[in-house]
């Protein structure tokens, strides 16, 4: 009776986790420091390294989770930057946005 029970525990919670991973979106992607990074543009962006949020255009922040017209006119409009820290520090995004987004920016150097 044992076996039996422990066996169906065994087959009820695969596939239950089974189901779990099945219903999970098929563009979230694990970002390379272990959280889910939600939608394609996350993972785009992290593929092709950190986007510089003192050269790109509107069109590149957008692709950005969270960055949208607004935020990333926003951004554009506050440059330059001599830390990515300051989108948060100089009221230009909210720390939830920027949290989602802080490592897949880089705040580059101006050159004069």
């Amino acid at each position: 009776m044992m076996k039996l029970q422990s066996r169906f525990e065994r087959a009820f919670f695969g596939a239950v986790l089974a189901l779990a991973l099945f219903a999970l979106p098929a563009t979230w992607a694990l970002s390379p420091n272990g959280q889910i990074a939600a939608g394609p543009s996350a993972s785009a962006a992290s593929k092709m390294g950190p986007m510089d949020i003192n050269t790109a255009s509107v069109d590149q922040l957008r692709t950005l989770p969270g960055i949208g017209d607004t935020y990333a006119g926003r951004i554009v409009k506050g440059r330059p930057y001599t830390s990515k820290n300051q989108l948060v520090t100089k009221g230009i995004l909210p720390k939830n946005v920027y949290s989602k987004v802080q490592g897949l920016i880089i705040a580059s150097h101006v050159k004069k």
